[in-house]
């Protein structure tokens, strides 16, 4: 797949909360799977003094939410791991207690969702999201931004609710976008890292490969 940025970059200044902070952007909704591991990017890019949250704190969300979707797309743990801790600048110490933190989070949600009467009200919900974090979290950067973007045009989930069909976002799509993007070091990077590229590019198209609940 090709990457496609925003050549003017509207969208992204809209978020960033800067002197365009109230042009309109897409709008988009995340799978509960995704807002949690957008949330942890923000503790992510927190816990470096960060301004914002780089495309880097957002995989490293992802991959700490969402190790058990994504752990099949590589084949060494260990290689990834000591990758995304390199670029997110986070202490060993730091990075293992996000991991149990939000494993323990994570179990919790589950055992939750496995309660009867919790599988009767999910059955009404075709496709599970959630809005994105907006109000505690800190701005995306205006490459996270592009990648998002990105990643609304190939999901293959959308919320039909409204007048407008809205993209909803997985993991899966996004981190296909930050992988096929050029135009970053990180994207050559990640690939690298032994990723199967082609195996998770086929997971994000795929209709049939249920959202995270």
């Amino acid at each position: 797949m090709s990457f496609s940025s925003d050549k003017d970059g509207s969208d992204a200044s809209a978020h960033t909360r800067n002197e365009n902070a109230d042009e309109p952007r897409s709008e988009r909704r995340f799978t509960v799977g995704l807002a949690r591991a957008a949330q942890l990017a923000g503790m992510v890019a927190r816990s470096r003094a960060a301004a914002q949250v780089e495309v880097g704190d957002m995989l490293a969300g992802m991959y700490i939410y969402e190790w058990e979707r994504l752990a099949s797309f590589w084949p060494d743990r260990d290689a990834i791991e000591d990758f995304l801790r390199r670029i997110c600048s986070v202490s060993p110490q730091r990075w293992n207690h996000l991991i149990e933190t939000y494993d323990k989070q994570r179990r919790q949600e589950q055992a939750e969702a496995s309660s009867p009467w919790r599988r009767l009200m999910q059955r009404a919900r075709s496709t599970p999201h959630e809005k994105e974090p907006e109000s505690d979290q800190l701005p995306y950067s205006l490459d996270l931004e592009r990648i998002l973007r990105s990643a609304a045009e190939i999901t293959p989930f959308r919320d039909d609710l409204g007048e407008q069909p809205i993209p909803v976002l997985t993991s899966e799509c996004v981190l296909v976008c930050i992988a096929c993007n050029d135009n970053s070091e990180l994207g050559p990077n990640l690939r690298a890292t032994g990723l199967d590229l082609e195996g998770l590019e086929r997971a994000a198209r795929d209709p049939r490969r249920v959202p995270h609940r």
